[in-house]
């Protein structure tokens, strides 16, 4: 059997990984309620230690930085007003850093992020974050359909297991399963030491 190949190589529309010195950086749902209770991540600790790196080398390199932050119900998950629904310790907005709230899974739904970007002036983003079966996956592909080209750092992102058909699909699996069909026609992966 022979190697099956992605819709970019079979396409010839592939790209290489963006760099920080000409991309913008998409914080997608670094947000307390993943940390512990019923959405708590595998992976966590690595994926969020990852994400400040490529933090602190964006604000190093003068690039801009757009936090997404999901906007649950009151009392209830992602709560806009309770400790869950804050950004994790580390990640947090600093300066002028652009911040947008989302009620939908992508973050260009009912929100200003596509204007902000590109204001900032770039189609190049670097993204990163929370979960990758969910809002990650979305919004990467709506970046897609408005023509902004999306790096997907794979170790900067983390996922947690599934129920499926009475049985459990495991965080792992669903993260090698997303990372696969991002990869295959949505964005170019990378890790995050190849970036900083």
């Amino acid at each position: 059997m022979s190697v099956p190949k992605t819709m970019f190589q079979l396409s010839g529309r592939g790209y290489a990984a963006a760099n920080l010195s000409h991309a913008t950086l998409v914080i997608i749902d670094a947000q307390k309620e993943y940390l512990s209770g019923p959405l708590a991540l595998s992976g966590m600790d690595a994926a969020v230690a990852n994400i400040r790196q490529l933090l602190a080398a964006a604000r190093a390199a003068g690039r801009p930085v757009v936090h997404v932050r999901h906007l649950g119900t009151v009392g209830g998950l992602f709560d806009p007003q309770g400790e869950r629904g804050e950004f994790i310790p580390g990640l947090e907005p600093q300066g002028d850093e652009t911040i947008i709230g989302k009620l939908l899974p992508s973050a260009f739904h009912g929100t200003e992020l596509e204007k902000r970007l590109q204001d900032l002036g770039s189609l190049d983003l670097i993204v990163a974050g929370f979960m990758s079966h969910s809002s990650v996956s979305t919004t990467v592909r709506a970046a897609k359909n408005l023509g902004f080209r999306c790096t997907l750092v794979e170790d900067a992102c983390a996922t947690r297991d599934l129920p499926y058909k009475g049985g459990i699909l495991s965080a792992e699996h669903v993260q090698q399963t997303e990372m696969a069909i991002m990869a295959d026609n949505f964005a170019t992966l990378a890790q995050t030491a190849s970036l900083i």
